[in-house]
């Protein structure tokens, strides 16, 4: 379901598609809801998260994978 599912949809198609996905994705949700989707996503791995962040103008800081990824302490860090 394209509605239900589309964060997942989102974040897969900026994770592993190319531009023309991106472009697909664009006419079909619209700029605001990919921006409303994106920042709640659960993974985005760091080049994923830069250009999204770059593309759509939104600081890293806002984005849900990007706090889970701060507040997470590596256990090598407890030394």
């Amino acid at each position: 379901d394209d509605v239900r599912n589309r964060r997942l949809i989102i974040e897969r198609v900026l994770s592993m598609g190319d531009l023309k996905d991106v472009k697909v994705i664009v006419q079909f949700y619209g700029l605001e809801t990919i921006k409303e989707e994106i920042v709640e996503a659960g993974y985005l791995d760091n080049k994923t998260l830069a250009w999204v962040s770059n593309f759509l103008d939104i600081p890293k800081s806002k984005f849900q994978c990007y706090i889970k990824k701060q507040s997470k302490q590596a256990h090598w860090d407890n030394y």
